[in-house]
């Protein structure tokens, strides 16, 4: 006797885990996960340790320091940031930098 597959298509593992990553609850997450990852690797451990949070929401980057003098200095570098992320990550997902 023959042993039935439950499936007739065939996946690779790698196939299965990237669309359970992009469905639309848990694609969010892992963007929010891979911009913290890129903003502290990108911009060194000196940004990070000023760096008090950050929250993706709807393309917009908010990003809470501690420290005035260096909110003022990464404002001038707005949109190479942003690029530097995207390019990090590997998708435009942010749109804009709100420094806090």
């Amino acid at each position: 006797m023959k042993n039935k597959t439950r499936f007739s298509e065939e996946k690779s593992l790698k196939d299965i885990l990237e669309d359970f990553k992009n469905k639309k609850t848990l694609s969010k997450g892992f963007t929010q996960m891979a911009i913290e990852e890129a903003w502290h690797s990108e911009l060194g451990p000196a940004i990070k340790s000023y760096t008090v949070s950050l929250q993706l929401n709807r393309g917009k980057l908010f990003v809470k320091l501690s420290s005035s003098t260096l909110r003022e200095e990464l404002s001038y570098g707005k949109q190479k940031i942003i690029d530097m992320l995207n390019e990090k990550v590997g998708e435009d997902v942010v749109k804009e930098l709100i420094l806090v």
